[in-house]
């Protein structure tokens, strides 16, 4: 299992991949495990003109939790949107993104960069 673990975040770390969303962002994976819980994260680069449709993120168990810091924001455009996050300022971003519809407006000027980190904590 930590085989299976080390070879996947070799294929896939540090390196800038496709964003999930169908949005043009991108992604590079930093970390991701499995203890002390399941987590993740990741560098995201928005260039001019990306942006995330609203969505959920649903998990099979648990609780699943995101915490998004903004490194660097567009000039223009690029806002984060969720009714009801955690917490949220200028640059923090603590949310549920299983439980909360969210979503990332179109950039319209500059680019924008976030270290987002995600866990999922079991019932």
């Amino acid at each position: 299992m930590a085989t299976d673990l080390w070879r996947d975040w070799c294929a896939r770390a540090l390196r800038w991949q496709r964003g999930r969303q169908q949005g043009g962002y991108d992604k590079m994976l930093l970390v991701h495990g499995r203890w002390p819980l399941l987590f993740d994260c990741y560098l995201l680069r928005f260039p001019q003109g990306a942006e995330i449709p609203p969505h959920t993120d649903p998990v099979t168990n648990g609780r699943h939790f995101r915490l998004n810091i903004v490194l660097k924001q567009a000039r223009r455009g690029g806002e984060f949107v969720c009714a009801t996050p955690l917490h949220e300022s200028a640059r923090i971003k603590f949310f549920r993104p299983d439980a909360c519809e969210h979503s990332v407006t179109r950039v319209e000027e500059g680019a924008r960069y976030l270290l987002s980190i995600g866990w999922v904590r079991m019932p």
